[in-house]
């Protein structure tokens, strides 16, 4: 049974972690937290985020990455931050002033140096590339293709979202029962956060939360997969699946 007739919601204090596989080999990991919601202007406005950390001693690849996002309670961003820790490490800040202007701040905090600061006009909302995956979520179950406007490396992008209705059995290493999902596909034609470009698929729990269980996705080294190992939510599991 579907759960899409039910709403879904964000909880506070929601800490969701991913093991990145590429091919047989373990890259790295991906944290998701809601750290807090408050009352900005009358709205209610949800902080999210994630966290990139490859693991150590891979011979190819060296991430760390933390994103946020700030929403409202339509899912769409305030503002967007994401910084590249590095030896060098940069930062992009986006503010969202309604539907009419992004204002566009990038610079080098080792150096303390802007590069750019800016302003783009547009005339439509857009999502970021760490609140499209929330948007998503609450979208799950609603057998519908949506075109989601993105701003993405200061561009203004199109994803694709293709949600499902039926609901699918999936297995992960973490629990020992199938899970009750849902599933989402669709494409970019940009790179956004993480790497990821292209096609993707992704398979949610088919409950009010609807957290992300495995997605796969082409990233700039190939094709990964993501997997839920840990959780914390309101004693909450992975739903079982049954007939």
């Amino acid at each position: 049974m579907s759960h899409n007739s039910i709403k879904k919601q964000l909880e506070v204090g929601e800490d969701i972690t991913y093991v990145v596989k590429y091919a047989f080999l373990k890259l790295g990991e991906v944290r998701f937290n809601i750290v807090g919601k408050e009352i900005i202007n009358g709205m209610t406005v949800f902080k999210t985020i994630a966290s990139i950390d490859s693991y150590d001693g891979l011979p190819f690849v060296t991430i760390h990455q933390v994103y946020k996002s700030f929403l409202d309670s339509s899912y769409f961003p305030l503002s967007f931050a994401g910084t590249l820790i590095n030896d060098d490490t940069t930062y992009t800040e986006y503010s969202f002033i309604s539907d009419s202007v992004i204002n566009v701040v990038k610079g080098n905090s080792s150096t303390n140096q802007v590069h750019l600061d800016s302003s783009v006009i547009v005339n439509k909302r857009f999502q970021d590339g760490l609140s499209i995956l929330y948007f998503a979520r609450m979208n799950t179950g609603k057998d519908t293709t949506l075109f989601v406007p993105c701003f993405v490396n200061e561009k203004q992008e199109i994803a694709t979202l293709t949600f499902h209705s039926e609901n699918e059995k999936l297995e992960i290493d973490s629990v020992d029962y199938e899970i009750d999902c849902l599933k989402l596909d669709g494409s970019t034609d940009f790179v956004s956060v993480y790497g990821f470009t292209g096609e993707f698929e992704g398979w949610f729990s088919n409950d009010i939360y609807s957290i992300p269980i495995v997605a796969s996705m082409n990233v700039l080294i190939g094709n990964i997969t993501l997997e839920l190992i840990s959780w914390n939510l309101n004693n909450w599991n992975p739903p079982e699946y049954k007939d």
